[in-house]
């Protein structure tokens, strides 16, 4: 049996769209007009009474599903103490997370960690930070990555065009090498043998260095373990161990951006544990907390060695998110991580036996609840398909379901970490319809 398809908006988020579309700055990217009234777990409700699966998350942040009941209790109990007191002061919760920070930090000798709100605010702490460590003025990053959107931080982010259409110039010495994507490679490989994470650091080695970049001047490399916006890409084996030897040779330190992969997502703490690769620097927001706004840059000790007023903030280590992010951290490790690997490797299963029935899909990848599928016109050619793919979203969103693009052509199933056996299930059911749908009105 097909689900049922809904007319929306209704009358109440109607009202709300109308009077929104009078304030507010159109540089938000809004895809369809879900107006969220409240929500439990990774279900949520529209003002009219809608309900839908949220395999969104809130761009992969709703980590333990809306309003898990230990996070709300724990965020009232702090509330009832104090709202804020800024970090020139100490309080239990910003230490007590700090010290967890340091336990999970996927270094040897643990970390020292600085605390903000946000993804982009931990990426410019880093970028600061490995600029003051390394006393080295320039950075790589790579096409398809996402750190932000502050002028730090954009500078580096290169995911579409349009994020930084009309913001030149950025923050100079950033340069951008390819990201090794195995579905659509940019980088030619020499033989059989080879490959393409071995063909992109030869690539930066042999070129970006002795041509454009000398590695003396290279304070750090800024790459996420998966890309997220540039289209949940998946690095090939054998591209961190490399890149990591290639920073050791030239004191180049490794910030891993771990701010929509991290967290637990892919069914470790970090996605960089894959590789069994140990970063100079992490950066880490959107799951830390649930839900509220808090940010953290994670560094090994000998890194994190700038002096006071070097660097700081008045929001970072709020109570409430501190409280949050306590509790969120705890449910990680008391078997919500283990939920994610479980439920991911489910999806994983269902997507790529979609992939079987449904030609217009193109690629299916990710790791644990970090997964991408991607639409293509033709599997040989593997030419993108935005137009299906955006059509498939918004059918989805009329049968009650919940999803983000990202990349060319692509579709991120990212659903809470909590998400259940049968929510995984009817997600799959409502997926095979509503591509089935958008394959139709082609």
């Amino acid at each position: 049996m097909s689900p049922a398809r809904m007319e929306l908006p209704g009358p109440k988020a109607q009202r709300l769209l109308q009077r929104d579309a009078a304030v507010v700055s159109p540089s938000y990217p809004r895809d369809y007009p879900f107006v969220i009234e409240r929500g439990r777990g990774t279900r949520v409700w529209d003002v009219d009474g809608h309900r839908f699966l949220d395999f969104a998350a809130g761009i992969a942040v709703c980590t333990t599903g809306h309003c898990h009941p230990d996070v709300v209790r724990a965020v009232q109990q702090q509330a009832e103490q104090f709202l804020h007191i800024s970090s020139d002061f100490w309080h239990e919760g910003f230490t007590a997370l700090l010290e967890t920070l340091s336990a999970i930090a996927p270094f040897r000798d643990g970390a020292k960690t600085f605390i903000c709100n946000s993804g982009t605010e931990s990426v410019e702490t880093a970028i600061k930070l490995a600029r003051h460590h390394t006393r080295r003025p320039r950075f790589i990053g790579f096409h398809g990555g996402f750190h932000g959107r502050t002028m730090g931080s954009l500078s580096f982010t290169a995911s579409k065009a349009t994020q930084r259409r009309g913001f030149f110039p950025g923050m100079p010495g950033v340069t951008h090498v390819p990201f090794p994507d195995p579905y659509r490679p940019r980088l030619a490989v020499h033989d059989a043998d080879d490959r393409l994470g071995a063909a992109t650091v030869r690539y930066i080695a042999d070129l970006i260095f002795k041509t454009e970049c000398p590695p003396e001047d290279v304070a750090a490399f800024l790459v996420e373990p998966l890309q997220g916006e540039g289209g949940y890409i998946v690095p090939p084996p054998d591209f961190f161990p490399l890149l990591r030897e290639l920073c050791d040779r030239h004191g180049i330190l490794l910030i891993a951006d771990e701010v929509q992969c991290g967290m637990g997502r892919t069914g470790r703490m970090w996605a960089i544990e894959e590789w069994g690769v140990e970063p100079d620097i992490v950066c880490s927001a959107k799951g830390i907390a649930s839900g509220l706004p808090l940010g953290a840059t994670i560094a090994k000790p000998e890194v994190m060695s700038w002096k006071p007023g070097a660097h700081g903030n008045t929001y970072g280590g709020n109570p409430l998110a501190c409280a949050a992010a306590n509790v969120t951290i705890e449910l990680l490790r008391n078997g919500v991580m283990e939920n994610a690997a479980r439920q991911g490797a489910r999806l994983l299963q269902g997507l790529q036996a979609l992939q079987a029935k449904h030609l217009s899909i193109g690629d299916v990848r990710g790791r644990g609840l970090f997964i991408g599928v991607e639409f293509v016109k033709d599997r040989h050619t593997r030419e993108p398909d935005a137009a299906l793919r955006d059509r498939m979203v918004t059918e989805a969103f009329h049968h009650g379901l919940l999803l983000l693009g990202c990349g060319r052509s692509v579709v991120r199933i990212t659903p809470p970490l909590t998400v259940s056996d049968a929510e995984c299930d009817e997600a799959l059911a409502i997926l095979d319809h509503v591509i089935g749908l958008a394959e139709a009105a082609q």
